[in-house]
């Protein structure tokens, strides 16, 4: 085995980014045994992976609730594709985070809160943070529709 594709880079690289030991041998490969190539490779491969799954059908959903200071509430309805998803650490973590957005930045439409910059990473759009829990899950993803209230 080639040091730069070693057990520790590769375990490293998949606590990173979420991807399997594969992809991330591969990744390794094709880069070299560059980390941040390998990283930027794979992000890369989730992004084409979750385009291919936007036309899939989401039949399962989960309600977040998210209230703020007691001031500002959100309900939030998000769906996948299986009730396996959407009971993952991952798509529930997906789900806080997108109600904390929406609490924090006030998006009038789904849409809308696609194309903001993401709260805790400005580098990203919340879009892309969506893609890459499609990407780490498996299933497709949509924000169904949420209801934002301020006193």
């Amino acid at each position: 085995m080639n040091p730069k594709t070693d057990v520790h880079n590769i375990q490293k690289l998949r606590e990173m980014t979420g991807a399997g030991v594969i992809e991330c041998k591969k990744a390794l490969e094709k880069s070299g045994g560059d980390f941040d190539q390998a990283v930027k490779f794979i992000s890369e491969q989730g992004l084409a992976k979750s385009e291919k799954r936007a036309g899939r059908e989401t039949g399962a959903g989960l309600i977040e609730s998210y209230i703020h200071n007691g001031r500002i509430g959100v309900l939030l309805e998000i769906r996948a594709e299986t009730d396996f998803v959407v009971n993952s650490d991952p798509f529930r973590a997906l789900a806080h985070e997108l109600a904390m957005q929406i609490a924090a930045a006030a998006p009038e439409t789904p849409e809308a809160l696609l194309a903001q910059p993401f709260i805790k990473d400005e580098s990203k759009t919340v879009e892309a943070v969506v893609k890459g829990v499609i990407a780490l899950v498996g299933e497709n993803i949509r924000v169904s529709r949420f209801y934002r209230l301020e006193i």
